[in-house]
């Protein structure tokens, strides 16, 4: 039987919500897989509503205890984010797995994660690449 993980999912808040249906797609394959996905709210078409209320200090103690919780971090990393950045780094000093989604039709994927043997890049074209990927990952 195969394990069902907890995953943080790591995805532009602040630094861009273009891509926030793409996220909200991705969250839902993984939960349909069967795994928990600690920060299912990042696909939120609403998320301005989710962080109201919450000071910014409350949001970083959060973040941080789901992604010491989790046993992969999945990050889609298109639209560039600082606080995606952080994570990554965060999770990596901690060895936390991460891969790493992006198209490489719409941005240049940062030398820092690029260049970082750590991070697992998956490239995509299609969502349906990403879906593939994810069901390769996650057994």
């Amino acid at each position: 039987m195969e394990k069902k993980k907890k995953i943080y999912f790591a995805g532009s808040i602040r630094g861009g919500r273009v891509d926030a249906k793409l996220y909200s797609r991705m969250i839902a394959h993984m939960k349909h897989m069967g795994h928990t996905v600690l920060t299912e709210h990042v696909g939120s078409s609403n998320l301005c509503l989710v962080e109201q209320g919450h000071t910014d200090a409350a949001i970083y103690l959060q973040d941080t205890a789901w992604l010491r919780e989790s046993d992969v971090v999945i990050a889609e990393c298109t639209c560039p984010s600082l606080g995606v950045g952080y994570e990554l780094a965060y999770a990596e000093a901690r060895n936390i797995p991460v891969h790493i989604f992006y198209n490489p039709a719409k941005c240049a994927l940062s030398a820092m994660l690029k260049g970082n043997e750590y991070f697992f890049i998956h490239p995509y074209e299609s969502e349906e690449e990403i879906f593939t990927t994810l069901e390769e990952l996650l057994i």
